[in-house]
């Protein structure tokens, strides 16, 4: 192994003491001290030990501008004593500072500990009035509930009146309106460990083959701590093992109740993000900043999502619309939510960060989360291919366009899992598709044929999306990243041709219900007894 001391700065001495020359590097930026110490412990000496070098019975100074010498003419070491009284004085005196430190900060923990006390009496005095308060407002909701679920043509309690996508109102968070209560801590985190992971939980947890359907909420916030600590970045960052827990906890309670764009689906893309930490081994050219800083944008890039979409929004002329001019509405809320959140020093995981570093984190958070907005698809997939046949790692820009790649691949990564995991998705992602496009039939707004329940299948939707907006995307990402023909790409070409075949289907079951109806010839054998068989006219 080599010293770690550069040649431009290394000194070489050859050195004779009790008849046995020895070779001594140093580091001709280190203090006299320091070497007049080296050269004492080098020798079997103690560190305190006052040696002299000297050359053909001259005394040389000895001091980081010593010329080199040669084997044939080594320096002679001699101890010239032991002084220890310098540092004597100097040991008693910081013995005498540290006592009277001790009792500074005794009279702190005291005025601390009382502060603390007085401050725990107030906030549970507080708690009692508010939880009267809560208890009243609750028994006025859950009047609200029943009239809200209550049939009045079978007099009973419909509750598949209680569809997810329609129960919170249709709000937003805005530092104006009352709304801010939405993130406010409605709870706090648990004393103790409520669970624990196993390693083969651990492992699965790097693969696109992990089935987010199988964990709860409070599982999946369990998990993401453990992605923070795995990589190293509670460390990293100084983040307080509390204050992460209360971050992920107020990010969980500021998704909605969406069938697609919810808390679950916030997990899915931070999960695909670890997996490509990992599988493209991103460590080694990102910094852990880095590394956090995409890691956290993953979490809050749908922060407060309200089901309906960025045309939705324009189209209709939204709050948020207005607020923001039309530019990436969704995307800039998510934004202004997550730093809400990250404003409260017991949910801020960057607050020991000095301002300018935090300056930059922010900055680059907003940079990925607006990157996620569909409108920007091509114009950010276009940057990247153009930089890929000489894509530079210590260029700033050419490492924002790589992260804004990493954070859109996680976000549209659901076919990049198994099918019987996917599928689920596609099906949460059409309702509430359905849901908008019956909302903008209702008052008269331009709907997108994607939507529109009448005019899309699966299949096709499915299709187009994979041929024309995942593959491009995985495509070129798999040009710097090998890897991802594994972790991504094959699983992409099994769901095109699952949808393929189930398109293929679907239009053969047409044509054979539809055959029928359009022909009376003697070939259509089918439709007579089709008829018969089933009853009609």
């Amino acid at each position: 192994m080599g010293s770690g001391i550069s040649k431009a700065r290394r000194g070489l001495l050859y050195i004779s003491y009790n008849g046995k020359v020895q070779k001594f590097m140093f580091d001709r930026k280190a203090t006299s001290r320091d070497i007049q110490e080296q050269l004492a412990i080098s020798c079997g000496l103690t560190r305190l030990s006052n040696v002299i070098l000297k050359c053909r019975g001259d005394v040389i100074a000895i001091s980081p501008s010593m010329p080199n010498n040669t084997p044939q003419e080594p320096y002679t070491l001699e101890q010239a004593g032991y002084n220890v009284s310098a540092n004597d004085i100097i040991a008693s005196t910081v013995k005498e500072i540290g006592k009277q430190f001790r009792q500074a900060f005794m009279v702190e923990e005291t005025k601390r500990e009382v502060y603390n006390r007085v401050a725990s009496i107030e906030s549970r005095v507080e708690k009692d009035g508010k939880r009267l308060m809560e208890m009243e407002k609750y028994k006025l909701d859950l009047v609200e509930l029943r009239d809200a679920i209550y049939n009045k043509q079978t007099n009973t309690l419909d509750y598949n009146r209680l569809r997810p996508a329609i129960t919170l109102p249709n709000h937003f968070y805005c530092p104006s309106t009352e709304q801010e209560s939405l993130i406010s801590m409605a709870r706090d985190i648990p004393a103790y460990n409520k669970y624990v992971l196993t390693n083969e939980t651990k492992e699965a947890l790097k693969t696109p083959q992990f089935d987010v359907w199988q964990w709860e909420p409070n599982e999946m916030l369990i998990l993401l701590e453990e992605m923070y600590f795995e990589l190293g970045l509670v460390d990293e960052l100084d983040i307080h093992p509390a204050t992460l827990k209360r971050f992920l906890l107020r990010v969980q309670e500021n998704y909605r109740n969406n069938p697609f764009h919810n808390f679950r689906h916030c997990f899915c893309v931070t999960q695909m993000m670890y997996v490509l930490i990992h599988g493209c081994r991103l460590q080694e050219v990102l910094s852990k900043r880095d590394i956090c800083v995409l890691l956290t944008a993953c979490i809050c890039h749908d922060l407060d999502h309200p089901g309906f979409n960025n045309t939705y929004q324009i189209n209709s002329r939204s709050e948020l619309a207005v607020r923001y001019n039309d530019m990436s509405p969704l995307e800039n809320h998510h934004c202004a939510v997550s730093f809400k959140i990250l404003s409260s020093p017991e949910c801020n995981i960057f607050a020991n960060l000095t301002p300018e570093e935090f300056k930059e984190v922010r900055g680059d958070m907003i940079i990925l989360i607006l990157a996620t907005d569909m409108a920007r698809h091509a114009e950010i997939l276009d940057a990247f291919k153009q930089k890929l046949d000489n894509f530079d790692y210590s260029s700033e820009d050419h490492l924002n366009t790589l992260k804004m790649i990493l954070i859109k691949a996680c976000d549209i990564s659901n076919e990049c899992r198994p099918i019987q995991v996917s599928e689920g998705w596609v099906e949460c992602l059409m309702e509430e598709y359905f849901h908008q496009s019956d909302q903008e039939k209702k008052e008269c707004l331009p709907v997108a044929p994607f939507m529109d329940r009448d005019r899309v299948t699966k299949p096709t939707a499915q299709i187009g999306f994979i041929k024309y907006v995942l593959l491009p995307l995985f495509e070129a990402l798999n040009k710097l990243y090998p890897e991802v023909e594994f972790i991504a790409l094959e699983s992409l070409k099994q769901a095109l041709n699952h949808y393929e075949r189930m398109k293929d289907f679907d239009e053969n079951k047409k044509k054979l219900f539809a055959g029928p109806v359009m022909s009376k010839s003697g070939r259509d054998w089918y439709s007579e007894k089709q008829m018969v068989d089933e009853g009609g006219q």
